[in-house]
């Protein structure tokens, strides 16, 4: 019946996948990794890291427990009613648990971080400690040489000319450059140009940063449980026999192979944001693939397979919206963060009009761009304006800093704008001079008072984190004044879909008619989120990802453990 059997099949390999076939191959299990793609590593080895983990014992170490009841409270205000108090306490109950677990069994060193939640008005949220970072980088000579060689690439938002990757640590002092900054940087240079070995074989840095660096960590776990990684190996459908499933075909080496799967299948395959069809269908305000900072095989070809069998779907029409730098070339856009909080820079719409706090969490700003907007005040794509200081000291998406304006790549000079005056800068992006000038006008007025009295722009703590501490008295806030003027436009974008499969607390697939299919998981992006249509911190992502992989493998596998 089948060409091979297992225990456990999972379906992808991200962080929400490689902690479910760890946990499984821990106990015992005999476990089988598939990937679509030639690169494993999904969206979680091009993303920050980062994790949203409340009450975690790394946080009480820092001196800022948490309170469970309250981290609840505050996803349950953030969620929509469809998403189940229950599932909602399965991932405030056990996230820490996964935390404390992969830290042992994996050496993942995560730091709680006073990092802020991202809706600071909510009761519940807090000022920082949910959101863990990996603060050190992780050497892939410790991987085996094939797998770091096929581990899908870092954003190059999230390196140094697309190379030489940054702890974050490293990413603020460039920023910023205090004193000694130099120093700090020139290590970091110098490590990877001094890697001679890996310079005659390849420009990618065996230093492994922020996303690569846990999922270097995982892997190389996993590896050490013999458990095997098959990559160009797509899944195709899922065999179900009498209601429940029992394994997956997969395409592996030219053929199509039955996999039997006697304690589960796990899917965790991502979302469909680069599916055209789904996004014209449940996208429609950013329907271009090409918008989504998520690596290229997320076609939801997983969800697609389990809604043959009768699965339950919620918020298809979500995603984790961004504003994403579009660079001609690209296969995906880039996301921006730091750029829209930093002084002597604003946002407009295409009335040349300011139409929020440009310091939000990316999503927030990203679900105010997909609002809808008056007619001639659309907001995708918008404009990020800054001038000259701007552009000497701070990063915008590709636009680097210390590197003259013809030096950028060409692909990047098609999208950057430059004017001598603001009426210059109005004329090459289209927009209405006098009214530009306006815009302009007011937001210096408000800086001279240190209060952005029109969106409340560097009022919390979100904001000013990325704010530049020399400015004062409000490190967001720094006008718009000295030429020349730039302006690069912001679409909006994503960095995954967020709507799926519904499932259980346990991560099991759930029916239309609320029954479950036996024998199917799914988790990650592929599943309907469990923080419903919002993003309550940094980490939101892969945090639920981590922890419903391991709550899936615990239940796969008849784990008996409390959770």
């Amino acid at each position: 019946m089948f060409d091979k059997q297992v225990d456990v099949l999972v379906v992808g390999s991200g962080a929400g996948a490689l902690v479910a076939a760890l946990r499984a191959a821990r106990a015992g299990a005999d476990v089988l990794v598939v990937e679509k793609g030639a690169m494993w590593g999904g969206t979680s080895a091009t993303s920050g890291g980062g994790i949203w983990i409340p009450g975690s014992h790394l946080a009480e170490q820092a001196g800022h427990p948490d309170d469970l009841g309250e981290a609840f409270r505050y996803v349950r205000a953030l969620t929509a009613d469809n998403v189940a108090d229950d599932q909602i306490h399965a991932f405030v109950d056990n996230a820490h648990r996964m935390l404390a677990w992969v830290e042992q069994e994996a050496d993942v060193q995560y730091a709680a971080l006073p990092y802020p939640d991202y809706y600071p008005e909510v009761a519940g949220s807090r000022e920082g400690y949910r959101t863990h970072l990996i603060p050190t980088a992780f050497d892939a000579r410790k991987m085996d040489q094939a797998a770091f060689d096929t581990m899908q690439r870092a954003s190059p938002a999230a390196s140094l000319w697309g190379r030489i990757n940054w702890v974050l640590a490293e990413t603020h002092i460039a920023l910023f450059r205090p004193k000694g900054w130099w120093k700090t940087i020139g290590k970091a240079l110098a490590g990877y140009w001094l890697d001679f070995p890996q310079r005659l074989r390849s420009p990618r840095d065996r230093r492994l940063t922020l996303g690569t660096a846990l999922l270097g960590r995982l892997r190389s776990a996993v590896d050490r449980t013999g458990t095997p990684v098959w990559l160009n190996s797509p899944f195709v459908s899922l065999i179900e026999t009498d209601g429940r499933v029992e394994g997956a075909v997969v395409q592996h080496e030219g053929r199509e192979l039955r996999i039997g799967a006697r304690k589960g299948v796990i899917l965790a395959a991502g979302g469909f944001e680069r599916n055209a069809a789904l996004r014209a269908e449940h996208l429609a305000a950013a329907h271009d693939p090409v918008a989504s900072g998520s690596q290229v095989n997320n076609r939801g070809d997983a969800l697609l397979a389990t809604l043959t069998l009768g699965a339950a779907t919620r918020n298809m029409d979500s995603a984790w919206w961004a504003p994403m730098f579009r660079i001609p070339g690209e296969d995906r856009a880039r996301l921006s963060t730091v750029e829209r909080a930093l002084p002597y820079s604003l946002i407009v719409d295409q009335s040349a009009k300011r139409y929020a706090n440009e310091a939000l969490s990316y999503h927030r700003f990203g679900e105010v761009m997909k609002a809808p907007h008056a007619p001639g005040a659309e907001t995708n794509p918008s404009w990020l304006i800054f001038d000259s200081r701007y552009r000497n000291s701070y990063p915008a998406g590709p636009v680097i800093p210390g590197i003259p304006d013809a030096l950028l790549p060409a692909s990047v000079r098609k999208v950057l704008v430059k004017g001598s005056t603001v009426a210059d800068l109005a004329k090459g992006t289209g927009l209405d001079t006098v009214t530009l000038e306006a815009t302009i006008t007011r937001f210096n007025g408000m800086v001279a008072k240190g209060k952005d009295e029109d969106f409340g722009r560097g009022d919390s703590a979100y904001d000013r984190l990325y704010g530049d501490p020399r400015v004062s008295p409000n490190p967001s806030l720094g006008a718009v004044a000295k030429a020349p003027f730039y302006a690069i436009p912001l679409h909006l974008g994503d960095i995954g879909t967020n709507g799926g499969l519904v499932t259980d607390g346990r991560g099991r697939v759930l029916r239309e008619d609320g029954g479950t299919i036996q024998g199917l998981y799914a988790v990650g992006n592929l599943a309907a989120s469990v923080m419903g249509y919002s993003y309550p911190g940094a980490g939101a992502t892969l945090g639920p990802a981590m922890t419903f992989g391991f709550l899936a493998a615990t239940d796969a596998c008849r784990i008996n453990e409390p959770v």
